[in-house]
């Protein structure tokens, strides 16, 4: 094995939702990742960022391409395929992500989208401390199993479709995980695993995706439940409410840079949220003159707008309201990953897109 090479170990899951006993058996089994040290230093496995569209260029090419390739392979309508869709737990107290979520006749797939490299197998928590033990000079990381994960989800998102009083199987709620790396390798019993796909599987999974005319007419003149696939009402049913659940806000700094987080608030803002979707920041002077108006003991100020949430006019956005307030002042966002608020002067920001 050369010094270069890389393992992640990740814990295998049942194909249907785990019971209490199986849970405690599963969190004693994990994701491991060894890195065997050398001078460049670890290289980290990372999930793949879907950002929300804002009206604006985004940064995040990569993302944006992949999602178009999803369509274009899949034959999905873009009405059909939500990203970072943030789903209420059991408790309803928290919200966990999936990045990505195709719906379809055959059922509503949740999936999560890895970019990891290397070898990926099972072990166990014994494994994994036996591993540390015999291999002092290797760098190893234990990571969530990612199967259990979005097996998880899938249930928290079937049971919130089932308080929105869509009585549907939970069979239709289908949880995957998509390795998109052509350097990760799955080991053998993984492979034998449906819901986990190697970046050679990602391809013909999304082409099995592609509804057919035969399919289309069946799907059409077939009862539910005789087809076992979801009718063109009950799709429509769950379309809406996937619709009607949040992403991450978008706040985009003066400097083109974005960050995905929570919207928390603002100190001289007052704005109902279910009816603005956009905040834009706009100086009411030239840099100059308001560093004019510091030195002579004012302060800038920023003119925020409110733009109303829907569907784009003629004429633009709807206006909803403006308002001045101090460049100070200090915008509360919660960003992504970060245990704390961020507090980001107002003059340093351009627009705030606020999700659902």
């Amino acid at each position: 094995m050369c010094s270069s090479s890389l393992l992640r170990v990740i814990a295998a899951a049942p194909v249907s939702p785990p019971s209490a006993a199986e849970v405690q058996i599963l969190d004693r089994r994990m994701f491991q990742m060894v890195q065997f040290l050398v001078p460049s230093g670890p290289k980290r496995p990372s999930n793949i960022s879907l950002s929300p569209p804002t009206g604006q260029n985004r940064t995040q090419t990569a993302s944006n391409e992949f999602l178009q390739h999803v369509r274009r392979v899949s034959g999905l309508k873009q009405q059909d395929v939500f990203y970072n869709l943030r789903v209420p737990d059991q408790c309803q107290s928290d919200r966990d992500e999936i990045n990505l979520l195709l719906l379809t006749g055959h059922g509503v797939f949740c999936i999560d989208l890895k970019t990891w490299s290397g070898s990926v197998s099972v072990a166990s928590e014994a494994q994994v401390r036996a591993q540390q033990q015999n291999f002092p000079s290797v760098s190893i990381e234990q990571l969530p199993d990612a199967l259990q994960a979005i097996t998880v989800k899938t249930s928290n998102l079937h049971s919130h479709m089932k308080r929105c009083g869509l009585n549907l199987r939970p069979n239709l709620f289908i949880p995957r995980v998509l390795f998109l790396s052509a350097d990760c390798v799955l080991s053998e019993d993984l492979l034998q695993t449906e819901q986990l796909l190697s970046c050679a599987d990602v391809e013909p999974f999304l082409r099995s995706l592609r509804e057919g005319y035969v399919s289309w007419l069946s799907d059409a003149f077939t009862p539910s439940w005789i087809s076992g696939h979801l009718s063109y009402g009950q799709m429509r049913a769950v379309r809406e409410r996937l619709e009607l659940l949040g992403t991450w806000d978008v706040l985009q700094m003066s400097s083109g840079q974005e960050l995905a987080g929570d919207f928390q608030g603002c100190q001289h803002l007052a704005l109902n949220r279910q009816e603005t979707e956009l905040l834009e920041f706009s100086r009411t002077g030239s840099v100059i003159t308001d560093t004019l108006w510091s030195l002579l003991g004012h302060t800038p100020q920023v003119t925020v707008s409110m733009f109303k949430r829907g569907a784009q006019g003629w004429l633009g956005k709807p206006l909803i309201a403006t308002a001045t307030i101090p460049s100070s002042t200090r915008v509360i966002f919660r960003i992504r990953g970060e245990a704390t608020d961020a507090r980001i002067p107002a003059g340093s920001i351009r627009s705030v897109t606020l999700s659902i």
